[in-house]
Protein backbone atom coordinates (compact mmCIF):
# COMPACT_ATOMS: atom_id res chain seq x y z
CA UNK A 1 0.00 0.00 0.00
CA UNK A 2 1.04 3.58 -0.64
CA UNK A 3 2.79 5.25 2.41
CA UNK A 4 0.39 7.88 3.48
CA UNK A 5 0.70 11.26 5.79
CA UNK A 6 0.25 9.52 8.95
CA UNK A 7 3.15 7.42 8.03
CA UNK A 8 5.70 9.82 7.56
CA UNK A 9 4.40 11.76 10.66
CA UNK A 10 5.44 8.60 12.47
CA UNK A 11 8.99 7.60 11.27
CA UNK A 12 9.49 10.83 11.59
CA UNK A 13 8.56 11.45 15.43
CA UNK A 14 6.50 14.38 14.52
CA UNK A 15 3.31 15.48 14.01
CA UNK A 16 1.03 15.46 10.99
CA UNK A 17 0.45 19.11 10.79
CA UNK A 18 4.84 19.05 10.77
CA UNK A 19 4.38 16.84 7.75
CA UNK A 20 2.18 18.70 5.70
CA UNK A 21 4.57 22.26 6.52
CA UNK A 22 7.24 20.83 5.62
CA UNK A 23 5.35 19.43 2.21
CA UNK A 24 4.59 23.08 1.77
CA UNK A 25 7.54 24.42 2.65
CA UNK A 26 6.55 26.60 5.39
CA UNK A 27 9.11 28.54 6.27
CA UNK A 28 9.22 28.33 9.98
CA UNK A 29 10.65 24.77 10.91
CA UNK A 30 13.47 23.90 12.46
CA UNK A 31 16.41 22.12 9.64
CA UNK A 32 16.87 19.49 12.28
CA UNK A 33 12.72 18.24 12.10
CA UNK A 34 12.56 19.34 8.41
CA UNK A 35 15.55 16.84 7.85
CA UNK A 36 13.75 13.75 9.62
CA UNK A 37 10.82 14.82 7.41
CA UNK A 38 12.74 14.42 4.24
CA UNK A 39 14.32 11.43 5.52
CA UNK A 40 11.09 9.92 6.33
CA UNK A 41 9.15 10.78 2.97
CA UNK A 42 12.63 9.12 1.15
CA UNK A 43 12.32 6.28 3.08
CA UNK A 44 8.62 5.28 2.78
CA UNK A 45 8.58 6.90 -0.93
CA UNK A 46 5.70 8.86 0.22
CA UNK A 47 4.38 11.16 -2.74
CA UNK A 48 1.85 13.99 -1.65
CA UNK A 49 -1.77 14.35 -3.04
CA UNK A 50 -1.08 17.54 -5.39
CA UNK A 51 -5.30 17.52 -6.06
CA UNK A 52 -6.02 18.04 -2.54
CA UNK A 53 -2.67 20.04 -2.07
CA UNK A 54 -4.26 22.32 -4.84
CA UNK A 55 -7.85 22.78 -3.00
CA UNK A 56 -6.24 23.60 0.15
CA UNK A 57 -3.51 26.11 -0.79
CA UNK A 58 -4.66 26.98 -4.24
CA UNK A 59 -1.28 25.76 -5.97
CA UNK A 60 -0.51 22.88 -7.34
CA UNK A 61 3.12 22.17 -6.78
CA UNK A 62 3.94 21.79 -9.92
CA UNK A 63 6.07 24.54 -12.33
CA UNK A 64 6.12 24.92 -16.22
CA UNK A 65 9.43 25.07 -18.15
CA UNK A 66 9.32 25.89 -21.81
CA UNK A 67 11.67 24.66 -24.28
CA UNK A 68 12.83 25.47 -28.13
CA UNK A 69 13.89 22.31 -28.57
CA UNK A 70 14.75 19.26 -26.33
CA UNK A 71 17.04 17.79 -29.62
CA UNK A 72 19.72 20.26 -28.44
CA UNK A 73 22.02 19.20 -26.20
CA UNK A 74 21.93 22.74 -24.01
CA UNK A 75 18.18 22.54 -23.78
CA UNK A 76 17.64 19.06 -22.80
CA UNK A 77 20.81 19.27 -20.45
CA UNK A 78 18.90 22.42 -19.00
CA UNK A 79 15.75 20.93 -18.81
CA UNK A 80 17.57 18.16 -16.37
CA UNK A 81 19.25 20.68 -13.94
CA UNK A 82 15.57 22.33 -13.24
CA UNK A 83 14.28 18.59 -12.87
CA UNK A 84 16.68 18.82 -9.93
CA UNK A 85 16.84 22.15 -8.77
CA UNK A 86 12.80 21.63 -8.71
CA UNK A 87 12.75 18.21 -6.78
CA UNK A 88 15.08 19.78 -4.24
CA UNK A 89 12.33 22.51 -3.40
CA UNK A 90 9.92 19.14 -3.68
CA UNK A 91 7.89 20.71 -6.73
CA UNK A 92 7.31 18.97 -10.13
CA UNK A 93 8.43 20.15 -13.56
CA UNK A 94 5.63 20.06 -16.43
CA UNK A 95 8.04 20.75 -20.10
CA UNK A 96 7.22 22.13 -22.79
CA UNK A 97 8.56 22.39 -26.48
CA UNK A 98 8.17 25.08 -28.73
CA UNK A 99 9.85 24.80 -31.53
CA UNK A 100 11.50 27.87 -31.46
CA UNK A 101 8.87 29.43 -33.37
CA UNK A 102 7.05 32.85 -32.69
CA UNK A 103 3.28 32.04 -32.93
CA UNK A 104 4.03 28.80 -30.30
CA UNK A 105 5.81 31.19 -28.08
CA UNK A 106 3.21 33.45 -27.94
CA UNK A 107 0.07 31.05 -27.91
CA UNK A 108 1.28 29.10 -24.75
CA UNK A 109 2.04 32.12 -23.02
CA UNK A 110 -1.94 32.18 -22.73
CA UNK A 111 -2.16 28.93 -23.00
CA UNK A 112 -5.39 26.46 -21.08
CA UNK A 113 -2.25 24.50 -19.35
CA UNK A 114 -1.06 26.99 -17.26
CA UNK A 115 -3.72 26.32 -14.90
CA UNK A 116 -2.03 23.11 -14.05
CA UNK A 117 1.45 25.21 -13.01
CA UNK A 118 2.14 27.58 -10.49
CA UNK A 119 4.28 29.93 -12.86
CA UNK A 120 6.75 29.24 -15.87
CA UNK A 121 10.46 29.17 -16.58
CA UNK A 122 10.26 30.37 -20.55
CA UNK A 123 13.28 29.94 -22.58
CA UNK A 124 12.14 32.31 -25.97
CA UNK A 125 13.29 31.62 -28.81
CA UNK A 126 11.54 32.87 -31.69
CA UNK A 127 9.94 36.38 -29.81
CA UNK A 128 12.24 39.34 -30.18
CA UNK A 129 12.16 42.55 -27.76
CA UNK A 130 9.10 44.09 -30.10
CA UNK A 131 7.62 40.86 -28.23
CA UNK A 132 8.09 41.74 -24.62
CA UNK A 133 4.50 43.00 -23.93
CA UNK A 134 3.07 39.38 -23.94
CA UNK A 135 5.07 38.34 -20.95
CA UNK A 136 2.46 41.20 -19.01
CA UNK A 137 1.05 37.62 -17.67
CA UNK A 138 -1.13 37.00 -14.82
CA UNK A 139 1.11 34.48 -13.16
CA UNK A 140 4.75 34.01 -11.80
CA UNK A 141 7.01 34.23 -14.86
CA UNK A 142 11.08 33.87 -14.99
CA UNK A 143 12.64 34.96 -18.73
CA UNK A 144 15.28 32.51 -19.76
CA UNK A 145 18.00 32.87 -22.52
CA UNK A 146 18.77 36.32 -24.33
CA UNK A 147 16.00 37.38 -26.67
CA UNK A 148 14.32 40.03 -24.90
CA UNK A 149 15.93 41.98 -22.25
CA UNK A 150 14.64 44.70 -20.39
CA UNK A 151 11.17 42.94 -20.09
CA UNK A 152 8.38 43.12 -17.32
CA UNK A 153 9.62 39.60 -15.94
CA UNK A 154 12.43 38.52 -13.59
CA UNK A 155 15.23 37.75 -16.61
CA UNK A 156 18.28 34.52 -15.63
CA UNK A 157 20.50 34.75 -18.32
CA UNK A 158 24.34 34.19 -19.05
CA UNK A 159 27.21 36.81 -20.06
CA UNK A 160 27.34 35.88 -23.98
CA UNK A 161 29.50 38.75 -24.65
CA UNK A 162 32.28 38.31 -21.74
CA UNK A 163 32.46 34.61 -22.21
CA UNK A 164 32.37 34.86 -26.21
CA UNK A 165 35.23 37.22 -25.55
CA UNK A 166 37.06 34.93 -22.92
CA UNK A 167 36.84 32.28 -25.74
CA UNK A 168 38.68 34.21 -28.52
CA UNK A 169 40.91 35.65 -25.85
CA UNK A 170 42.46 31.84 -24.70
CA UNK A 171 43.12 30.87 -29.07
CA UNK A 172 44.78 34.49 -29.45
CA UNK A 173 46.92 33.50 -26.22
CA UNK A 174 47.86 30.18 -27.61
CA UNK A 175 49.44 32.18 -30.50
CA UNK A 176 46.16 31.59 -33.06
CA UNK A 177 45.51 34.99 -35.41
CA UNK A 178 43.33 33.65 -38.07
CA UNK A 179 40.16 33.10 -35.77
CA UNK A 180 36.96 31.55 -37.93
CA UNK A 181 33.56 31.49 -36.30
CA UNK A 182 31.08 28.73 -37.08
CA UNK A 183 26.99 29.51 -36.15
CA UNK A 184 26.99 33.20 -36.93
CA UNK A 185 23.25 34.42 -37.53
CA UNK A 186 22.99 36.74 -40.38
CA UNK A 187 21.89 40.57 -39.17
CA UNK A 188 21.37 39.52 -35.46
CA UNK A 189 22.43 41.62 -33.08
CA UNK A 190 20.49 40.50 -29.80
CA UNK A 191 20.22 36.67 -29.06
CA UNK A 192 22.98 34.40 -28.08
CA UNK A 193 24.58 34.31 -31.53
CA UNK A 194 24.62 38.26 -32.04
CA UNK A 195 26.29 38.59 -28.23
CA UNK A 196 28.75 35.88 -28.81
CA UNK A 197 29.80 36.97 -32.06
CA UNK A 198 30.07 40.80 -30.17
CA UNK A 199 32.34 39.19 -28.03
CA UNK A 200 34.59 37.66 -30.62
CA UNK A 201 35.30 41.06 -32.36
CA UNK A 202 35.73 42.77 -29.18
CA UNK A 203 39.05 40.36 -28.28
CA UNK A 204 40.03 41.06 -31.94
CA UNK A 205 39.97 44.66 -31.65
CA UNK A 206 41.87 44.43 -27.72
CA UNK A 207 44.80 42.34 -29.36
CA UNK A 208 44.78 44.57 -32.59
CA UNK A 209 43.85 41.92 -35.03
CA UNK A 210 41.79 42.91 -37.55
CA UNK A 211 38.14 41.72 -38.16
CA UNK A 212 38.18 39.55 -41.84
CA UNK A 213 34.20 39.21 -42.70
CA UNK A 214 35.07 35.78 -44.52
CA UNK A 215 35.96 34.07 -41.71
CA UNK A 216 32.94 34.42 -40.49
CA UNK A 217 30.30 30.97 -41.47
CA UNK A 218 26.74 31.77 -41.04
CA UNK A 219 23.65 29.01 -40.43
CA UNK A 220 20.31 28.81 -38.84
CA UNK A 221 20.20 26.15 -36.29
CA UNK A 222 23.10 24.86 -34.07
CA UNK A 223 22.89 21.02 -34.52
CA UNK A 224 25.98 19.11 -35.56
CA UNK A 225 24.60 18.74 -39.20
CA UNK A 226 25.17 22.54 -39.52
CA UNK A 227 28.49 22.64 -37.92
CA UNK A 228 29.40 20.22 -40.43
CA UNK A 229 27.76 21.57 -43.47
CA UNK A 230 29.57 25.59 -42.18
CA UNK A 231 32.66 23.80 -42.26
CA UNK A 232 32.65 22.33 -45.45
CA UNK A 233 31.60 25.67 -46.86
CA UNK A 234 34.72 27.42 -45.09
CA UNK A 235 37.14 25.16 -46.47
CA UNK A 236 35.74 25.07 -50.04
CA UNK A 237 36.25 29.09 -49.74
CA UNK A 238 40.01 28.51 -49.19
CA UNK A 239 40.74 30.75 -46.15
CA UNK A 240 43.31 30.13 -44.28
CA UNK A 241 42.32 29.63 -40.42
CA UNK A 242 44.30 28.20 -37.75
CA UNK A 243 41.67 28.44 -35.34
CA UNK A 244 37.67 28.01 -34.81
CA UNK A 245 35.31 29.57 -32.23
CA UNK A 246 31.69 27.69 -32.57
CA UNK A 247 29.28 29.49 -31.28
CA UNK A 248 28.17 26.36 -29.01
CA UNK A 249 29.72 22.93 -28.55
CA UNK A 250 26.84 20.68 -30.72
CA UNK A 251 28.45 23.24 -34.21
CA UNK A 252 31.55 22.89 -32.56
CA UNK A 253 31.62 18.58 -32.91
CA UNK A 254 30.12 18.95 -35.94
CA UNK A 255 32.60 21.47 -37.56
CA UNK A 256 35.63 19.24 -35.88
CA UNK A 257 34.52 15.85 -37.47
CA UNK A 258 34.98 17.83 -41.15
CA UNK A 259 38.11 19.41 -40.24
CA UNK A 260 39.61 15.62 -39.23
CA UNK A 261 37.87 14.57 -42.73
CA UNK A 262 39.87 16.97 -44.47
CA UNK A 263 43.03 15.40 -43.26
CA UNK A 264 43.56 18.77 -40.81
CA UNK A 265 44.71 17.83 -36.99
CA UNK A 266 43.10 19.30 -33.71
CA UNK A 267 44.65 21.36 -32.45
CA UNK A 268 48.58 21.03 -34.30
CA UNK A 269 46.71 22.89 -37.64
CA UNK A 270 43.46 24.02 -35.80
CA UNK A 271 42.41 24.57 -32.47
CA UNK A 272 38.92 24.33 -31.60
CA UNK A 273 36.69 25.97 -28.68
CA UNK A 274 32.77 25.56 -28.18
CA UNK A 275 30.49 27.07 -25.67
CA UNK A 276 28.17 25.03 -23.21
CA UNK A 277 30.15 22.76 -21.52
CA UNK A 278 28.14 19.93 -22.74
CA UNK A 279 29.04 16.26 -20.96
CA UNK A 280 29.43 15.05 -24.48
CA UNK A 281 32.43 17.72 -25.22
CA UNK A 282 34.88 15.68 -22.33
CA UNK A 283 34.32 12.44 -24.44
CA UNK A 284 34.94 13.54 -27.76
CA UNK A 285 38.45 13.03 -29.53
CA UNK A 286 39.94 15.48 -29.19
CA UNK A 287 38.18 16.18 -25.56
CA UNK A 288 36.20 20.47 -26.26
CA UNK A 289 37.58 22.84 -24.96
CA UNK A 290 34.27 25.19 -24.08
CA UNK A 291 32.91 27.92 -21.93
CA UNK A 292 30.43 26.77 -19.09
CA UNK A 293 28.17 28.91 -19.26
CA UNK A 294 26.77 28.70 -15.23
CA UNK A 295 23.92 26.28 -16.52
CA UNK A 296 23.20 24.42 -13.13
CA UNK A 297 23.62 28.45 -11.55
CA UNK A 298 20.61 29.47 -14.23
CA UNK A 299 18.61 26.70 -13.18
CA UNK A 300 19.20 26.90 -9.71
CA UNK A 301 18.07 30.23 -9.71
CA UNK A 302 15.59 30.22 -11.79
CA UNK A 303 13.68 27.62 -9.86
CA UNK A 304 14.53 30.12 -6.59
CA UNK A 305 12.83 33.51 -8.16
CA UNK A 306 9.88 31.73 -9.59
CA UNK A 307 9.17 29.96 -6.29
CA UNK A 308 10.15 33.05 -4.58
CA UNK A 309 7.50 35.24 -6.85
CA UNK A 310 4.69 32.06 -6.09
CA UNK A 311 4.75 32.20 -2.88
CA UNK A 312 4.62 35.90 -2.59
CA UNK A 313 7.90 36.35 -1.29
CA UNK A 314 8.74 40.39 -1.10
CA UNK A 315 6.15 40.84 -3.72
CA UNK A 316 6.99 44.28 -4.31
CA UNK A 317 10.26 43.81 -5.16
CA UNK A 318 11.32 44.88 -8.53
CA UNK A 319 11.90 42.71 -11.78
CA UNK A 320 15.68 41.12 -11.55
CA UNK A 321 17.98 40.37 -14.16
CA UNK A 322 20.11 37.88 -13.26
CA UNK A 323 23.54 36.86 -14.59
CA UNK A 324 25.54 33.60 -14.42
CA UNK A 325 29.35 33.23 -13.61
CA UNK A 326 30.92 31.60 -16.97
CA UNK A 327 34.26 29.70 -16.87
CA UNK A 328 36.72 28.79 -19.26
CA UNK A 329 37.16 24.68 -19.80
CA UNK A 330 40.69 24.44 -21.42
CA UNK A 331 40.83 21.30 -22.85
CA UNK A 332 42.80 18.64 -25.82
CA UNK A 333 40.88 20.84 -29.08
CA UNK A 334 42.82 23.65 -27.78
CA UNK A 335 46.33 22.25 -27.04
CA UNK A 336 45.34 20.61 -22.70
CA UNK A 337 47.45 17.72 -22.04
CA UNK A 338 45.66 14.88 -23.30
CA UNK A 339 43.72 12.61 -20.38
CA UNK A 340 41.97 9.23 -20.02
CA UNK A 341 38.74 8.47 -19.60
CA UNK A 342 39.47 7.01 -16.68
CA UNK A 343 40.48 10.70 -15.36
CA UNK A 344 37.39 12.39 -17.19
CA UNK A 345 35.61 9.98 -15.23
Amino acid sequence: MAATLHDVARVANVSIKTVSNVINDYPHIRPETKQRVVDAIAELGYRPNLSARSLRSGRTGVIGLALPELSLSYFAELADSVIKAADARGVTVLIEQTGGERQREIELLSSPRRQLTDGLLFSALGMGNDDAHYLNVSYPLVLLGERIFGGPTDHVTMVNVDAARAATEHLIRSGRKRIAVVGAHDGEVIGSAGLRLRGYREALEAAGIPFDPTLIAYTTLWHRSNGATSMRQLLATGVKFDAVFALNDTLALGAMRVLQEAGLTIPTDVAVIGFDDLDEARYSLPTLSTIDPGRNEIATTAVRVLLDRIAGVEPTAPMTEYLAEFHLVERESTGARRTSIETIR
